[in-house]
Parts: C-alpha cells; structure tokens; sequence
C-alpha cells in the first residue's frame, strides 16, 4: 500500500499542479488530501486557481479532510474579521476567494471530513485530520509536549496519524505510531531565523507512506516550481492586498 499525503494547498494551482505530476511518477494507490484547498489563492479572478485546485481534487477522485480556511470559505458570510492586521488582510483575501465559489464548488467542499480512516493494510490504519483527531484549530508540532498530544491522539488505535495546518514537514513517534505532516503544497515555508523572516518557498510539499512486508516507510518529499509564476498571479488577480501578499512570496 502507498499513500500520498497533501495539505494546505491554498488555491496555488502551480504548486498542486507541481506535486501531483510527482506524485504520479511516484505511483500510489490513494491520494488524501488534508485540508486548506482553495482558501488564499493566488489568482481566483484570472486563471481561477482556488477552484481549479478543488476542480483536479474533485477529478482524482480524492478524498479531503476539511481545513480551517474550508470551513471558513463556507461560512465566512458570518465570520468577523481577526483584530490582528496581518490575518485581517487574510480574511480579506479568503472572503475574496470564497465569493469565486460556484454552487458545485460549495457541495464538493461540504464534502470534506473531520476526519478519515485509511486501511494500510497489514493490520494497520491511518487516521487522517487537519489539525488534530479534536479541531482542524490544534497545532500539533515537533515540540508539542507528549501530554498534551496525548489528549488528541490517546483512545485512536491507529498505525499512522496524518494532519497538516502548521506548514511544517514533520515526522514523529508516539507511542507505537508515527505522526505525520507533509508539509504544505501551496504555501510551504522557507524558515529562516529570525522567525519573522520565515517566507514562503518555491517548492511543493507532500509525504509518501508505504505499508508492505517490511514495515512502514515515511518519505518526506519536496518539488520545485517556479514561484515567479505565483508571483505574476497575484498580482494579475484583482485580489485584496494583491501587493502586499506578492512581497510576502518575492522575498
């Protein structure tokens, strides 16, 4: 059994594009997606990126844990805008991009699970989400403490936990089992330090599991593409604080 995992593509059609063409070489049986489709794309108003990532999703077939910004998209007529400037200018682009919506686009994202369970075989089970088992809100990081993510993931029996929501590829053990971020697809981050100059990479983020005979391998894979391209979107969209988030992606 191999499994792709992908997350927090966030309507950067260029990126998903990238990553699948990989992942096709990789030749995987399933492909789950964990959140964060369509939410922030770069270009909904020219080349319709946020409902073209739904649109390829929607055509493999694929099966899609529902994100933050999801369920926002579905539900930002009744959200407030953050106090906090720089989410305020995303909730400003996130609003933009659920009013490109159509009505197929809003039943497919209805669609999106809290959770999902994959058969591995051998025995084994993964249990996927997008920020934790509880709420697509929780973090769960290299450094979140044992006890604490015990309260999210104690009571699964599962050989695989699967989540994105941070941006950060990430590959730990609790207990028996491996729990997993692929990273993002659309918006990965190139950290640097100080943690304000964190911005965002020109490369594509996923995970390969694969369950057979001699266990389980967890590859961490990363794609590169031409974040120019992202760039040009942006700026070509018609979007909110168009500038501002074409700096974010140029630095």
């Amino acid at each position: 059994m191999r499994l792709a995992l992908i997350s927090d593509i966030h309507g950067n059609d260029i990126a998903l594009e990238t990553a699948l063409n990989a992942i096709d070489r990789d030749v995987v049986d399933e492909i789950i997606c964990l959140g964060d489709v369509a939410g922030t794309g770069p270009n909904a108003g020219t080349a319709a990126q946020p409902r073209t990532t739904l649109e390829r999703l929607l055509a493999l077939g694929a099966r899609v844990v529902m994100g933050n910004v999801d369920s926002y998209m579905l539900h930002a007529d009744s959200m407030e805008s953050p106090e906090d400037e720089m989410m305020a200018r995303y909730w400003d682009i996130d609003k933009w991009c659920a009013e490109q919506l159509t009505a197929a686009d809003r039943t497919f994202m209805q669609s999106f699970q809290p959770t999902l369970e994959v058969d591995l075989g051998d025995g084994m089970s993964a249990l996927c989400y997008h920020g934790s088992p509880a709420s697509f809100d929780d973090p769960i990081t290299p450094t979140t403490p044992d006890d604490e993510l015990g309260r999210w993931l104690d009571g699964h029996n599962h050989a695989i936990f699967a989540g994105g929501h941070t941006h950060f590829a990430m590959v730990r053990r609790f207990g028996s089992a491996y729990v997993i971020n692929p990273g993002s697809v659309g918006m990965a981050y190139d950290r640097t330090h100080p943690a304000e100059d964190i911005h965002f990479a020109g490369w594509a983020e996923y995970a390969v599991v694969t369950v057979g005979g001699n266990g389980v391998s967890i590859d961490l894979r990363r794609v590169a593409y031409d974040k120019s391209l992202v760039v040009d979107a942006i700026r070509a969209s018609g979007m909110p604080h168009a500038d501002w988030l074409a700096s974010e992606w140029a630095r």
